[in-house]
């Protein structure tokens, strides 16, 4: 009576009666003679996901495109820092800095100078920190940020309060305790 191995898998375990069973295999051969089925509807889930893969894989694709111009980005500009930063800055002064914690350079006064007027910016090397000119580091920052660690210009540039009474009392950068 039983057709196939699933029907019988099913009443042995109780899920399923004979009348059940025999009326599933029925319409099964109800279907199979008439060409009815649900190949409509089938189908239309099939191309519905279809549609949800493409759009599923199309926004994979543009998140690894983007996480690939990134790292393109990056390395262009540690290429930029690397080219460009100033050599022969080994000297007396130490110019301290806060990236995480508080790291010290050893530069000459020249440097020094430079780098507290804010003609010269301090940025993240592969092996360290690098001194740059600051047209090249305004660049890099348009670019993306993080690779600039000290800007002295942007302070120089701050203004101070009207209302300030110690505004004529200016505090130096370069201040050696």
């Amino acid at each position: 009576m039983v057709k196939n191995a699933l029907q019988a898998q099913l009443l042995k375990a109780g899920l399923v009666d004979n009348k059940k069973a025999k009326k599933l295999s029925k319409q099964a051969q109800h279907e199979q003679r008439t060409g009815q089925s649900n190949e409509a509807e089938i189908k239309a889930k099939i191309e519905q996901d279809k549609q949800q893969k493409l759009s599923k894989d199309q926004a994979l694709d543009l998140e690894k495109k983007k996480i690939l111009d990134e790292k393109a980005l990056k390395a262009s500009i540690i290429q930029m820092i690397s080219q460009h930063k100033i050599r022969d800055t080994d000297g007396e002064s130490v110019y301290q800095f806060i990236d995480g914690s508080i790291k010290k350079i050893y530069i000459n006064q020249q440097v020094y100078n430079a780098l507290v007027s804010g003609s010269l910016v301090v940025a993240k090397d592969a092996d360290g920190y690098a001194l740059l000119p600051k047209a090249l580091a305004d660049r890099i920052n348009d670019k993306m940020t993080g690779f600039i660690i000290v800007n002295n210009s942007e302070k120089n540039e701050q203004t101070t309060d009207e209302e300030d009474p110690y505004a004529a009392y200016v505090i130096p950068d370069d201040l050696m305790w």
